[in-house]
Protein backbone atom coordinates (compact mmCIF):
# COMPACT_ATOMS: atom_id res chain seq x y z
CA UNK A 1 0.00 0.00 0.00
CA UNK A 2 1.08 3.55 -0.73
CA UNK A 3 1.69 6.08 2.06
CA UNK A 4 -1.29 8.26 2.70
CA UNK A 5 -1.41 11.59 1.06
CA UNK A 6 -0.64 13.63 4.17
CA UNK A 7 1.18 12.89 7.47
CA UNK A 8 -2.95 14.15 9.30
CA UNK A 9 -4.37 10.95 7.44
CA UNK A 10 -2.69 9.06 10.31
CA UNK A 11 -3.95 10.86 13.07
CA UNK A 12 -2.24 9.95 16.31
CA UNK A 13 0.34 7.16 15.90
CA UNK A 14 1.55 5.50 19.88
CA UNK A 15 4.96 3.73 19.29
CA UNK A 16 4.97 1.09 21.67
CA UNK A 17 8.13 -0.16 23.01
CA UNK A 18 10.09 -1.21 26.50
CA UNK A 19 7.97 -3.42 28.03
CA UNK A 20 9.22 -6.50 30.60
CA UNK A 21 10.36 -9.31 28.53
CA UNK A 22 14.07 -10.06 28.27
CA UNK A 23 14.34 -8.32 24.83
CA UNK A 24 13.25 -4.96 26.91
CA UNK A 25 16.75 -2.88 25.64
CA UNK A 26 16.65 -3.87 22.20
CA UNK A 27 12.91 -2.70 22.01
CA UNK A 28 13.45 0.55 23.58
CA UNK A 29 16.43 1.18 20.86
CA UNK A 30 14.01 0.31 18.16
CA UNK A 31 11.23 2.04 19.66
CA UNK A 32 13.77 5.81 19.90
CA UNK A 33 14.69 5.16 16.42
CA UNK A 34 11.24 4.47 14.90
CA UNK A 35 9.84 7.59 16.87
CA UNK A 36 12.32 10.06 15.34
CA UNK A 37 11.78 8.65 11.53
CA UNK A 38 7.71 9.18 12.73
CA UNK A 39 8.52 12.94 13.82
CA UNK A 40 10.69 13.51 10.56
CA UNK A 41 7.69 12.39 8.50
CA UNK A 42 5.56 15.39 10.21
CA UNK A 43 3.67 12.46 11.75
CA UNK A 44 1.69 13.54 15.33
CA UNK A 45 3.29 10.20 17.15
CA UNK A 46 4.92 9.71 20.96
CA UNK A 47 6.07 6.68 22.34
CA UNK A 48 4.89 4.89 25.15
CA UNK A 49 6.88 2.35 27.23
CA UNK A 50 4.24 -0.39 28.52
CA UNK A 51 6.21 -1.26 31.69
CA UNK A 52 5.07 1.99 32.64
CA UNK A 53 1.34 2.62 32.59
CA UNK A 54 0.23 -0.52 30.08
CA UNK A 55 -2.74 -0.33 28.30
CA UNK A 56 -4.45 1.72 30.56
CA UNK A 57 -1.85 4.60 29.62
CA UNK A 58 -1.83 3.36 26.51
CA UNK A 59 -5.71 4.36 26.24
CA UNK A 60 -5.26 7.43 28.17
CA UNK A 61 -3.45 8.40 24.85
CA UNK A 62 -6.08 8.42 22.93
CA UNK A 63 -4.54 6.84 19.71
CA UNK A 64 -5.50 6.53 16.42
CA UNK A 65 -2.93 3.75 15.73
CA UNK A 66 -0.26 2.19 17.38
CA UNK A 67 3.13 1.34 15.69
CA UNK A 68 4.35 -2.18 17.79
CA UNK A 69 7.86 -1.99 18.42
CA UNK A 70 7.50 -4.46 21.38
CA UNK A 71 10.28 -7.09 20.91
CA UNK A 72 9.50 -10.86 22.81
CA UNK A 73 6.67 -10.93 25.48
CA UNK A 74 3.44 -9.85 25.42
CA UNK A 75 4.03 -7.46 22.46
CA UNK A 76 4.77 -10.62 20.03
CA UNK A 77 2.84 -13.02 21.02
CA UNK A 78 -0.48 -12.06 20.24
CA UNK A 79 -1.81 -11.01 24.02
CA UNK A 80 -0.65 -7.01 22.92
CA UNK A 81 -3.03 -7.81 19.57
CA UNK A 82 -5.73 -9.15 21.12
CA UNK A 83 -6.01 -6.22 23.07
CA UNK A 84 -5.85 -3.78 20.88
CA UNK A 85 -8.44 -5.50 18.54
CA UNK A 86 -10.94 -5.49 21.50
CA UNK A 87 -10.09 -1.60 22.43
CA UNK A 88 -10.51 -1.21 18.51
CA UNK A 89 -7.26 0.51 17.84
CA UNK A 90 -5.58 -0.46 14.34
CA UNK A 91 -1.77 -1.35 14.48
CA UNK A 92 1.06 -2.39 12.51
CA UNK A 93 1.96 -5.43 11.46
CA UNK A 94 0.31 -9.46 11.82
CA UNK A 95 -2.51 -10.33 13.87
CA UNK A 96 -3.66 -12.59 16.89
CA UNK A 97 -2.83 -15.78 15.38
CA UNK A 98 0.32 -15.07 12.91
CA UNK A 99 1.81 -13.39 16.24
CA UNK A 100 0.84 -16.16 18.57
CA UNK A 101 2.42 -18.99 15.80
CA UNK A 102 5.60 -16.78 14.89
CA UNK A 103 6.44 -16.53 18.94
CA UNK A 104 5.97 -20.37 19.20
CA UNK A 105 8.72 -21.67 17.61
CA UNK A 106 8.08 -25.47 17.80
CA UNK A 107 4.42 -25.00 16.73
CA UNK A 108 5.93 -22.91 14.10
CA UNK A 109 7.82 -25.93 12.86
CA UNK A 110 4.79 -27.94 13.25
CA UNK A 111 2.92 -26.10 10.85
CA UNK A 112 5.72 -25.85 8.03
CA UNK A 113 6.18 -29.95 8.34
CA UNK A 114 2.43 -30.50 7.74
CA UNK A 115 2.72 -28.29 4.17
CA UNK A 116 5.46 -29.88 3.28
CA UNK A 117 7.87 -27.12 4.17
CA UNK A 118 11.20 -27.94 4.93
CA UNK A 119 12.58 -27.24 8.84
CA UNK A 120 15.24 -28.77 11.12
CA UNK A 121 13.56 -32.37 13.52
CA UNK A 122 13.19 -30.98 16.93
CA UNK A 123 11.57 -32.31 19.88
CA UNK A 124 10.05 -30.94 22.77
CA UNK A 125 12.46 -30.99 26.45
CA UNK A 126 11.43 -31.10 29.75
CA UNK A 127 13.32 -32.08 33.27
CA UNK A 128 12.48 -35.75 32.71
CA UNK A 129 13.39 -35.85 28.84
CA UNK A 130 15.41 -39.17 28.44
CA UNK A 131 18.90 -37.30 27.07
CA UNK A 132 20.50 -40.56 25.43
CA UNK A 133 17.40 -40.76 23.01
CA UNK A 134 17.29 -37.22 22.41
CA UNK A 135 20.52 -37.23 20.87
CA UNK A 136 20.10 -40.67 19.26
CA UNK A 137 17.18 -38.97 17.43
CA UNK A 138 18.94 -35.39 16.47
CA UNK A 139 22.49 -36.54 16.90
CA UNK A 140 25.11 -33.90 17.51
CA UNK A 141 25.69 -31.25 17.45
CA UNK A 142 22.12 -30.05 18.11
CA UNK A 143 20.93 -26.55 19.09
CA UNK A 144 18.51 -26.15 22.45
CA UNK A 145 16.66 -22.85 22.62
CA UNK A 146 13.58 -21.74 24.59
CA UNK A 147 10.07 -22.19 22.39
CA UNK A 148 8.87 -18.59 23.23
CA UNK A 149 11.99 -16.33 23.43
CA UNK A 150 13.77 -14.00 20.56
CA UNK A 151 16.80 -12.10 19.93
CA UNK A 152 18.60 -15.69 20.33
CA UNK A 153 18.39 -15.81 24.46
CA UNK A 154 18.95 -18.81 26.25
CA UNK A 155 20.51 -20.28 23.34
CA UNK A 156 22.93 -23.47 23.25
CA UNK A 157 25.15 -25.75 20.27
CA UNK A 158 25.40 -28.68 22.26
CA UNK A 159 28.44 -31.16 21.54
CA UNK A 160 27.67 -33.91 24.23
CA UNK A 161 24.91 -35.52 25.82
CA UNK A 162 26.75 -33.99 29.19
CA UNK A 163 26.18 -30.68 27.92
CA UNK A 164 22.82 -31.09 26.64
CA UNK A 165 20.90 -31.24 30.44
CA UNK A 166 22.88 -27.77 31.66
CA UNK A 167 22.51 -25.92 27.93
CA UNK A 168 17.92 -27.27 28.89
CA UNK A 169 18.46 -25.66 32.10
CA UNK A 170 19.84 -22.21 30.69
CA UNK A 171 16.86 -22.36 28.09
CA UNK A 172 14.28 -23.05 31.06
CA UNK A 173 15.61 -19.46 32.96
CA UNK A 174 14.01 -17.66 29.93
CA UNK A 175 10.70 -20.02 28.91
CA UNK A 176 8.89 -22.53 30.51
CA UNK A 177 8.87 -24.43 27.26
CA UNK A 178 12.31 -25.26 25.70
CA UNK A 179 12.76 -27.58 22.61
CA UNK A 180 16.00 -29.02 20.77
CA UNK A 181 16.29 -29.22 17.16
CA UNK A 182 18.84 -30.48 14.61
CA UNK A 183 21.94 -28.80 14.45
CA UNK A 184 21.99 -27.88 10.26
CA UNK A 185 25.67 -26.52 8.90
CA UNK A 186 26.05 -24.05 6.35
CA UNK A 187 24.72 -20.59 5.70
CA UNK A 188 22.54 -18.22 7.48
CA UNK A 189 20.57 -16.46 6.01
CA UNK A 190 17.54 -13.62 6.77
CA UNK A 191 14.49 -12.70 4.25
CA UNK A 192 12.50 -9.47 5.18
CA UNK A 193 8.87 -9.14 4.24
CA UNK A 194 7.06 -6.08 3.68
CA UNK A 195 3.56 -6.47 2.80
CA UNK A 196 3.76 -8.83 -0.59
CA UNK A 197 7.64 -7.66 -1.28
CA UNK A 198 10.53 -9.57 -0.60
CA UNK A 199 12.99 -7.68 0.40
CA UNK A 200 17.13 -8.88 -0.55
CA UNK A 201 18.23 -11.55 1.21
CA UNK A 202 21.02 -11.45 3.75
CA UNK A 203 24.07 -13.52 4.30
CA UNK A 204 24.89 -13.47 8.13
CA UNK A 205 28.56 -14.34 9.07
CA UNK A 206 29.72 -14.67 12.52
CA UNK A 207 33.52 -14.72 12.94
CA UNK A 208 32.89 -16.39 16.20
CA UNK A 209 30.05 -18.56 14.31
CA UNK A 210 27.36 -18.32 16.25
CA UNK A 211 24.98 -15.56 15.36
CA UNK A 212 23.65 -15.12 19.24
CA UNK A 213 22.80 -12.19 21.35
CA UNK A 214 26.13 -10.07 21.15
CA UNK A 215 26.31 -10.58 17.49
CA UNK A 216 23.33 -9.38 16.56
CA UNK A 217 23.12 -6.57 18.90
CA UNK A 218 26.76 -5.31 20.53
CA UNK A 219 29.37 -6.41 17.93
CA UNK A 220 31.13 -4.63 15.48
CA UNK A 221 32.56 -7.64 13.62
CA UNK A 222 29.41 -9.72 12.82
CA UNK A 223 29.46 -9.50 8.59
CA UNK A 224 26.41 -9.02 6.93
CA UNK A 225 26.39 -9.47 2.92
CA UNK A 226 24.03 -7.77 0.63
CA UNK A 227 24.17 -8.72 -2.04
CA UNK A 228 23.98 -12.18 -0.16
CA UNK A 229 26.02 -14.34 -3.45
CA UNK A 230 23.12 -16.32 -4.31
CA UNK A 231 22.67 -16.38 -8.09
CA UNK A 232 19.27 -14.31 -8.61
CA UNK A 233 17.23 -17.47 -9.15
CA UNK A 234 18.71 -19.39 -5.37
CA UNK A 235 17.24 -16.13 -4.03
CA UNK A 236 14.00 -15.99 -5.70
CA UNK A 237 13.50 -19.58 -4.65
CA UNK A 238 14.83 -18.38 -1.15
CA UNK A 239 12.52 -15.10 -1.30
CA UNK A 240 9.50 -17.61 -2.42
CA UNK A 241 10.03 -19.88 0.29
CA UNK A 242 10.25 -17.36 3.08
CA UNK A 243 7.17 -15.54 2.18
CA UNK A 244 5.24 -18.85 2.09
CA UNK A 245 6.50 -19.90 5.21
CA UNK A 246 5.55 -16.27 6.50
CA UNK A 247 2.09 -16.95 4.74
CA UNK A 248 1.53 -20.77 6.26
CA UNK A 249 1.54 -18.70 9.63
CA UNK A 250 -0.72 -16.17 8.98
CA UNK A 251 1.29 -13.53 8.58
CA UNK A 252 0.77 -9.95 6.97
CA UNK A 253 2.37 -6.51 7.03
CA UNK A 254 5.93 -6.91 7.76
CA UNK A 255 8.80 -9.23 9.48
CA UNK A 256 11.65 -11.48 8.70
CA UNK A 257 12.61 -15.30 8.21
CA UNK A 258 15.66 -16.71 9.12
CA UNK A 259 16.86 -20.32 7.65
CA UNK A 260 20.03 -21.88 7.05
CA UNK A 261 21.34 -23.18 4.01
CA UNK A 262 23.26 -26.49 4.38
CA UNK A 263 26.61 -27.69 1.63
CA UNK A 264 24.06 -29.34 -1.02
CA UNK A 265 21.93 -25.96 -1.35
CA UNK A 266 19.32 -27.23 0.89
CA UNK A 267 17.26 -24.51 2.75
CA UNK A 268 15.90 -24.86 5.94
CA UNK A 269 13.39 -22.80 7.91
CA UNK A 270 14.16 -22.00 11.40
CA UNK A 271 11.99 -19.23 12.41
CA UNK A 272 9.61 -16.10 11.75
CA UNK A 273 10.04 -12.77 13.67
CA UNK A 274 6.87 -10.74 13.25
CA UNK A 275 8.19 -7.50 15.14
CA UNK A 276 11.80 -7.36 13.93
CA UNK A 277 14.34 -5.53 15.77
CA UNK A 278 14.87 -1.46 14.11
CA UNK A 279 18.09 -1.00 15.55
CA UNK A 280 21.50 0.31 14.08
CA UNK A 281 22.42 -3.74 13.71
CA UNK A 282 19.02 -4.54 12.46
CA UNK A 283 18.57 -6.50 8.99
CA UNK A 284 15.30 -5.65 8.19
CA UNK A 285 16.66 -1.44 7.78
CA UNK A 286 19.78 -3.05 5.76
CA UNK A 287 17.88 -5.40 3.46
CA UNK A 288 15.09 -2.38 2.77
CA UNK A 289 18.48 -0.02 1.79
CA UNK A 290 19.75 -2.03 -0.53
CA UNK A 291 16.59 -2.31 -2.19
CA UNK A 292 16.63 1.57 -2.20
CA UNK A 293 14.24 2.32 0.80
CA UNK A 294 15.57 4.80 3.30
CA UNK A 295 15.09 4.01 6.76
CA UNK A 296 12.13 6.69 7.03
CA UNK A 297 10.32 5.39 3.53
CA UNK A 298 10.83 1.86 5.59
CA UNK A 299 8.90 3.14 8.54
CA UNK A 300 6.21 4.62 6.88
CA UNK A 301 5.40 1.33 4.80
CA UNK A 302 5.41 -0.49 7.77
CA UNK A 303 2.94 2.63 9.31
CA UNK A 304 0.73 1.92 6.11
CA UNK A 305 -0.10 -2.01 7.08
CA UNK A 306 -2.05 -0.24 9.78
CA UNK A 307 -4.23 0.89 7.48
CA UNK A 308 -5.61 -2.31 6.88
CA UNK A 309 -6.44 -3.50 10.11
Amino acid sequence: MSMARDPVDYGRVVVLYGGDSAEREVSLISGAAILAALWRQGIDAQGHDMAEGGLAGLEALRPDRVFIALHGGDGEDGTLQGALELLKIPYTGSGVLASALGMDKQRAKWLWRAQGLPTPESVTLDANSDWQAVCERLGLPMIVKPVHEGSTLGITIVDDIEALKSAFQDAARFDADVMAECFIEGDEYTVSLLGDEVLPAIRVEVPSGFYDYEAKYHANDTLYHLPCGLTPDEERSLGALCHQAFTVLGGSGWGRVDVMRDARGQTWLLEVNTVPGMTDHSLVPQSAAHAGLDFDTLIMRILDTSLDT
